[in-house]
């Protein structure tokens, strides 16, 4: 169990990172492309990502000094404790730099490698997804809402959901995602880590997507578990590291989608 203490600082980081980052949304300010000097695709960072690290760390080198760090923008700081907390200040900059709301502030921390607490942060919708201890909660100005996954008995049923159908798949993943496009009742493109609380809430039951890094995944997994979803790789195994990711609120759709997913 996560004890009640950092349960609080877990809040103050996303409290932080979130006044960090409202004065940039929807300005004109300067997007940095990190992918040029690999020589791969675009790849956009902004001071809003940096500025909301750069404040998280801060907080946490004062208040938990023996706790590791791994950040998107700053890397990895290593601790003595056997947690790390996992940062991704701007999941879905190109959203952000686009000025549409589907993104959000990533924190977790992890337990000996294992995410036992994730924070999907919302800043300027006021909303934010928190798992913790085997539940999960949508916390609003107004209201704490418990969070669960609904029941979808088939594909057939299923909204499928993906940040984007091409960008982040090889030929063998896009032709995966068109399998299973095809046997879905619906599919929706775009949201990065703002659809997982989607799902969480029951307004989605599958998401697929690759190409993910440890900071990408690792904040949702508790809030998509904490809701009685299931998330894992493609093989149907521990996606904390990244890679390839499903997630879905019902196990048939799962199921099924992992079948589908294998080819």
């Amino acid at each position: 169990m996560i004890e009640a203490e950092t349960i609080a600082l877990a809040h103050r980081l996303a409290d932080a990172a979130g006044e960090a980052i409202r004065p940039y949304f929807r300005r004109r300010i300067d997007v940095a492309d990190k992918g040029a000097a690999k020589g791969k695709a675009f790849d956009p960072v902004t001071e809003a990502d940096r500025e909301a690290e750069r404040v998280i760390r801060a907080i946490l080198e004062r208040e938990r000094p023996d706790d590791g760090i791994l950040g998107e923008e700053f890397g990895e700081t290593p601790g003595t404790s056997g947690r790390r907390w996992v940062l991704d200040p701007v999941d879905g900059t190109r959203a952000f730099i686009g000025g549409r709301h589907e993104w959000g502030s990533l924190i977790a921390l992890e337990d000996k490698g294992r995410p036992v607490l994730g924070i999907i942060d919302q800043p300027v919708l006021g909303e934010r997804f928190f798992g913790v201890n085997r539940s999960a909660t949508l916390i609003t100005h107004d209201e704490t809402l418990s969070l669960k996954v609904r029941e979808c008995a088939a594909l057939s049923e299923a909204i499928l959901c993906c940040t984007h159908p091409t960008a982040y798949f090889d030929a063998a993943e896009r032709a995966a995602l068109e399998r299973l496009s095809a046997e879905a009742r619906m599919t929706r493109f775009g949201g990065d880590c703002y659809i997982f609380g989607l799902l969480a809430m029951g307004f989605c039951d599958l998401i697929v997507e690759s190409s993910l890094h440890r900071w990408d995944v690792a904040a949702l997994i508790p809030v998509v578990e904490g809701a009685g979803g299931i998330i894992t790789d493609w093989q149907g195994g521990d996606c904390s590291h990244g890679g390839q990711v499903v997630a879905a609120g019902d196990a048939r759709v799962h199921q099924a989608a992992l079948k589908l997913l294998r080819g």
